[in-house]
């Protein structure tokens, strides 16, 4: 039955029962095996220029073997992890991938002695620290690496297979700790496409100029398509913090000019909305509401009425079950102040 249930299921799997009668070893082996199959990490050589190290890849990344549009799609990957240059992290922004993995040092083979040396005063048995700190003692490229790429803020690009390229950089799960990762993105040499071709990346020495200026204020990024449109498009772009927060105060400037830029706070208001639809940021809607709210409570004295009547309906409008239907705007409110006008 449960075998079927995987089969339905259509995304793979395997069934893992204990072997035998039901006791503690036949679970552990089971385990054992669970383990092996799904969770052993993948040994590749890390490499950039004439450094190198091993490095063991968790959880092990596999082959891309998948349908497109047109055709079907297989790289296989390197035995390498070829470093082909360096980015800021500003420049390479929130990338799409489809996998990350944690990549580690290759711990030491030494074995530990049996023999433990025992406290003759408390009568303890201690384990020898010094073979407890082997491998925190080792010389290891990915400390390096890690270390580079976290204090100088900037990620390393890496190619994983023929055509196929990751990004390495530090990921941090508290203030405390963090980790060397690898990004894999799709397949292609223009997977990220506000860098260009990856393939066409090149240091800064090949330039006369340095694509970022004299004074590293500007950036080459992104790189726009040779080809220009002859139409206009107004489309919304959040690669980066700071377009989000642009588009959500011209909202709120356009919200404190009430009733003078009704048209102009409704028409961004749905341009915003319309997009987080569209990327499944169903939060922004909640927090927009809840901005719109705190601006109705700020509004001085001496405002006009029909703001505060068109925020708080805006507002609710946000929370309401319309506006998550793409096809419908959030229309201004009728009221006696705006057909007096």
């Amino acid at each position: 039955m449960f075998q079927r249930l995987i089969d339905i299921n259509g995304q793979g799997g395997q069934l893992f029962v204990p072997e035998g009668s039901l006791s503690l070893k036949s679970v552990q082996q089971m385990f054992r095996e669970l383990s092996e199959k799904y969770f052993s990490p993948l040994l590749r050589v890390l490499r950039c220029g004439n450094l190198h190290c091993n490095v063991n890849v968790f959880p092990a990344p596999t082959d891309y073997d998948r349908p497109h549009d047109f055709q079907h799609v297989y790289k296989e990957l390197f035995r390498e992890i070829a470093i082909c240059g360096f980015l800021d992290i500003s420049d390479v922004a929130s990338p799409p991938f489809i996998s990350r993995h944690l990549v580690l040092p290759t711990s030491s083979t030494r074995e530990k002695p049996e023999e433990l040396k025992v406290d003759s005063e408390k009568g303890e048995a201690k384990e020898d620290d010094e073979d407890d700190t082997v491998d925190g003692r080792t010389p290891a490229f990915t400390v390096l690496l890690h270390g580079s790429l976290k204090v100088e803020g900037m990620v390393a690009l890496a190619q994983i297979g023929e055509g196929w390229y990751g990004m390495l950089y530090s990921w941090a799960d508290s203030k405390k700790k963090s980790n060397l990762m690898l990004a894999v993105f799709e397949p292609g040499v223009d997977s990220i496409p506000w860098l260009g071709e990856l393939n066409h990346l090149a240091p800064m020495s090949s330039f006369k100029q340095s694509p970022y200026g004299e004074e590293d204020n500007k950036t080459p990024f992104p790189v726009r398509p040779p080809d220009r449109r002859s139409y206009s498009q107004n489309c919304v772009v959040w690669i980066k913090q700071a377009g989000l927060q642009a588009d959500i105060q011209k909202i709120l400037r356009h919200a404190r000019k009430l009733p003078e830029k009704q048209l102009q706070f409704y028409k961004e208001l749905n341009r915003v909305r319309r997009a987080a639809l569209s990327f499944g940021f169903m939060e922004l809607l909640d927090a927009l509401s809840a901005m719109l709210d705190r601006e109705c409570t700020l509004l001085p004295g001496t405002a006009h009425p029909d703001a505060a009547l068109q925020l708080s309906h805006a507002s609710n409008a946000l929370r309401s079950e319309t506006a998550r239907d793409y096809a419908q705007n959030v229309v201004p409110l009728t009221t006696n102040f705006s057909s007096g006008d």
